[in-house]
């Protein structure tokens, strides 16, 4: 604001002695109508504090300006001007036409403002060289700078985005990697640790059949429970190592419906309130948005046993909102049930939304349910292998 303020007062002292030092339409000798005048111009010039706010309202009111003078000179003959060859619009129409460019979107009104600007500038119904290219050259500054420094704004912007899609796909495909590395090492670990108590299992199993004395079959039996425990728990490891081929598979945006039908159909009501287009979202970010609301719908069942679920997810071109809130339990949760769970459900979703540049948000409500909110960018590029 206060750089609009500095610039209107600027032309106002500009055209102000421009006009008086004969460069415009001021007469040889001056009267009341003149001295009238230049204030009126002086008024048509303070317009320009507005021109960030209504562009096409100070154009208006500078080409009235210039138009009422036009009139006072030719044809009513009540202003004389000591130089006719002048261009008599203010200095100020040079700063306005600048403004329906930049901040307007609409260039179709711009060019209507500022070409009816121009014609009237350089008096079109008295054509002379002179005044209408003085004229055209005025009223084409603004357009061209607010031109230049809207391409150079979009061009920056092109550059920023660029750089944020190749710092997120850098740092997916350093996840990537870490994903690959781990399932190599959990793939090895199986097959070298599994082959060999597998095998120490058997050996047990038979040596339990084949013994002769209690002492030796109970022993037996003994060394074959914890080689089964011992498979047990190297298979838990390594499905938490290994990655899920089979969850990149997994439905995106368009499996929500049937995630919220089948939560319907064990007993905890759900319903599905989407909103934009799904197609916005990109596939790694549908696949995410899959897994939140099976997780959550998965924590509903096994702590809220009968709670009302509403599953809301809107698509937008920058972000992906998805919100999954419960009432409070309509029945104590199956302590059991509860149990199985391994307690990082959360955790490793937070890391999954983290992953994309995302934020979690999960708490409880004040009447006594739960809401889980997750915000995403709509656009995660997707690392191709290399073939």
């Amino acid at each position: 604001m206060a750089v609009d303020v500095g610039l209107a007062c600027l032309f106002v002292l500009l055209d102000t002695a421009a006009t008086l030092a004969g460069g415009s339409w001021w007469p040889a000798h001056p009267g009341k109508l003149a001295w009238a005048m230049l204030a009126l111009q002086a008024l048509a010039d303070a317009s320009l504090v507005a021109r960030r706010r209504a562009p096409i309202l100070v154009i208006a009111i500078l080409t009235g300006f210039t138009l009422l003078i036009s009139l006072l000179i030719s044809p009513a003959g009540l202003l004389t001007p000591a130089h006719a060859g002048n261009v008599w619009a203010p200095y100020g129409t040079v700063l306005a036409a600048y403004g329906p460019f930049y901040y307007c979107k609409g260039r179709r009104t711009a060019f209507a403002a500022v070409g009816m600007m121009t014609l009237i500038s350089a008096r079109v119904w008295e054509p002379a060289v002179g005044v209408i290219t003085v004229a055209v050259l005025r009223t084409a500054v603004g357009p061209l700078v607010a031109l230049y420094f809207n391409a150079r704004h979009e061009m920056l912007q092109a550059l920023r985005d660029r750089a944020e899609r190749a710092e997120r796909e850098r740092h997916l495909l350093a996840e990537q990697a870490r994903a690959e590395e781990r399932a190599r090492l959990a793939g090895e670990m199986h097959d070298v640790v599994t082959h060999r108590v597998s095998l120490m299992v058997l050996q047990a199993g038979a040596l339990g059949i084949t013994a002769t004395d209690e002492a030796t079959r109970q022993a037996a039996g003994e060394l074959r429970a914890a080689g089964v425990q011992a498979l047990d728990e190297l298979r838990d490891l390594v499905g938490i190592l290994r990655t899920e081929p089979e969850d990149d598979q997994a439905p995106a945006t368009s499996g929500l419906a049937e995630l919220v039908a089948e939560s319907t159909a064990v007993g905890t009501p759900a319903e599905l309130v989407e909103q934009g287009d799904p197609a916005l979202a990109s596939p790694v970010v549908g696949r995410t948005a899959y897994r939140i609301v099976r997780e959550a719908l998965t924590n509903v069942r096994k702590h809220a046993p009968g709670a009302q679920v509403v599953v809301r997810v809107s698509y937008d071109e920058s972000q992906v909102r998805v919100s999954v809130r419960n009432t409070v339990a309509a029945a104590p949760p199956d302590r059991s049930l509860a149990a199985t769970g391994s307690g990082v459900g959360l955790a490793s979703l937070r890391q999954r939304i983290e992953l994309v540049h995302g934020t979690l948000r999960a708490a409880g409500t004040p009447d006594g349910g739960f809401c889980l909110e997750a915000t995403m960018p709509s656009y995660v590029p997707t690392a191709e292998p290399a073939v």
